[in-house]
């Protein structure tokens, strides 16, 4: 049987710092991040994570450090079985931008919690911890069998709140409604109209080229490529 190596965090932050470059941290600040962070490219982080494999120990102790680039690893290495509603809610309270929250998500989604927190953070005036939840969501639409009029409430709730909502959860809602276009007939055709009600959605990216997405047009290409692809059977 192989052996394991396990990593200590002074090492991962050994290799983290190394790994870092300056025009990333520039990246990364224009996309918001403004703490301490080494600048570690996503395919770096990856190569870190795939020789971690899963480590719960050591994803709690990066996420206490602070650093961007060690947060984003932890949401990578940590085991979503053993993040307890209390952790998620513990380390949700302390996002502070976009990547990180995508992140966090992605951990957030396959851990056992990952509903109730989802309709727990999509009430919050938080603006990340909101954004979290309609990021899980979108990602859980596509992992749970709900019934229609479960997703057919959520359709409801963005139409009416999603224009003053707080910035990022804009983005995250609008990505929600356009996961939820996706899943049945009789859901795509009223997350649509709901689309088309409610039209272009603002959302201040920053120094960024990032735009979020027309949701109308987005779930009718969806909608097109699923078709088609049903067509060549």
């Amino acid at each position: 049987m192989e052996t394991r190596y396990r990593m200590t965090r002074t090492q991962v932050l050994r290799l983290l710092k190394a790994q870092g470059t300056p025009q990333n941290r520039k990246v990364y600040a224009r996309h918001g991040v403004k703490g301490p962070s080494f600048g570690v490219s996503y395919a770096n982080l990856g190569k870190l994570t795939r020789r971690i494999k899963m480590d719960q120990a050591l994803a709690e102790s990066l996420w206490k450090t602070g650093n961007h680039d060690a947060r984003v690893l932890a949401t990578m290495i940590a085991d979503p079985e053993a993040m307890t509603a209390r952790k998620l809610d513990s380390w949700v309270r302390s996002i502070d931008n976009y990547l990180l929250a995508d992140a966090f998500s992605s951990l957030a989604s396959r851990t056992p919690s990952a509903q109730q927190r989802m309709e727990k953070w999509t009430k919050s005036r938080d603006e990340w911890v909101a954004a979290c939840g309609w990021n899980i969501l979108a990602r859980l639409v596509s992992l749970e069998n709900y019934p229609d009029r479960y997703l057919e409430r959520f359709i409801r709730t963005i139409e009416d709140r999603i224009h003053r909502s707080r910035n990022r959860v804009r983005h995250s809602m609008n990505a929600a409604l356009i996961a939820i276009g996706g899943w049945n007939e009789r859901v795509r055709r009223k997350a649509l109209s709901a689309a088309r009600r409610i039209g272009t959605v603002e959302v201040d990216h920053g120094q960024t080229g990032c735009k979020t997405p027309d949701a109308a047009e987005y779930i009718q290409r969806m909608s097109a490529r699923n078709q088609a692809s049903r067509a060549r059977g």
